[in-house]
């Protein structure tokens, strides 16, 4: 029998024992003051989450990729954060991953007794082609889900960077991981029920992941998310918004030098900014590894 008396997101919170007789605005002002530790919590991991973000970001600027795994709630905050990565930062969807225990329809309905086979997520690995050039970031609250522990083992035996995070502490993923996260936003106002506070400590640390490592590898400059891709109406206008805060023109010559990038946020940025045609824009910014402030290292770009 599987005891869970020891797993911290396992416990019942004493502020919430009257959960199901508090009224609606009780409730309400209850688990928004639980949901506070939710962010106080991560403080404590800065420096862990920083050693991990490192190695994302390295993955990426050689060829790597970043590759989350979970089961539930866990499994979804990945393929969550993996699946925004193309639009926002213009990258291949394969360079982002999610992998969920029970395969993606795990992702509408849940996989009973999907996660508690550690073969499952080897095989899941398998079957994506996983290298030593990949960062393999498992995902579990409790930190003991068998699907994840299975994709780290063998993420580990190949070589590959592996990472972890959970909201408990001396996490089974965290001693078998080369880069584990614990974080506690402690017991559940739900007992039991990770995909709150526990879910919510979770998508804050992906968000880091995600948005800092592309950051450094230039797909962020100032606070712009220069190589979004403009696929619907939407995005085309916050494109030429971008183009024109980033470098002052007008509205005019940012639709005329976005059309001359084929829409390329980021290529019409250094067109105008450097007063360069597209050939040579395109050239400067293979040169810098796709980094606008690589471009000139004079001044504040």
């Amino acid at each position: 029998m599987l005891d869970l008396t020891k797993i911290k997101t396992e416990r019942s919170n004493p502020n919430s024992e009257n959960f199901s007789k508090m009224s609606i605005r009780d409730a309400i002002e209850l688990m928004n003051a639980e949901d506070f530790n939710t962010v106080e919590c991560i403080k404590d991991q800065f420096s862990n989450i920083e050693k991990l973000i490192e190695q994302t970001s390295n993955a990426l600027k050689n060829g790597g990729r970043i590759i989350y795994m979970g089961a539930g709630t866990s499994g979804r905050l990945g393929l969550l954060d993996a699946v925004e990565c193309p639009p926002t930062f213009g990258v291949d969807y394969e360079i982002v991953t999610g992998l969920i225990a029970g395969g993606e329809n795990a992702f509408i309905k849940a996989a009973e007794g999907a996660e508690d086979k550690t073969s499952e997520g080897k095989a899941d690995l398998e079957k994506i082609n996983l290298t030593k050039k990949d960062v393999v970031i498992g995902i579990a609250a409790s930190g003991r889900t068998p699907y994840v522990i299975g994709g780290i083992e063998y993420a580990n035996s190949i070589g590959a960077i592996t990472g972890s995070i959970a909201c408990t502490t001396e996490s089974e993923i965290g001693k078998i991981s080369k880069f584990p996260i614990e974080v506690v936003p402690g017991p559940e106002v739900l007992t039991g029920s990770t995909r709150l506070k526990a879910g919510t400590s979770t998508k804050l640390i992906l968000n880091m992941i995600s948005t800092i490592s592309m950051k450094e590898i230039g797909k962020i400059y100032k606070n712009y998310m220069v190589d979004l891709k403009l696929s619907n109406n939407k995005l085309s206008v916050r494109g030429l918004n971008i183009i024109k805060e980033v470098t002052g023109c007008t509205e005019e010559i940012a639709k005329e030098k976005l059309e001359l990038a084929n829409g390329h946020v980021k290529l019409a940025i250094v067109m105008i900014l450097f007063n360069m045609n597209r050939e040579e824009a395109e050239k400067s910014l293979q040169e810098a590894q796709g980094n606008i402030h690589n471009i000139n290292q004079e001044g504040d770009l």
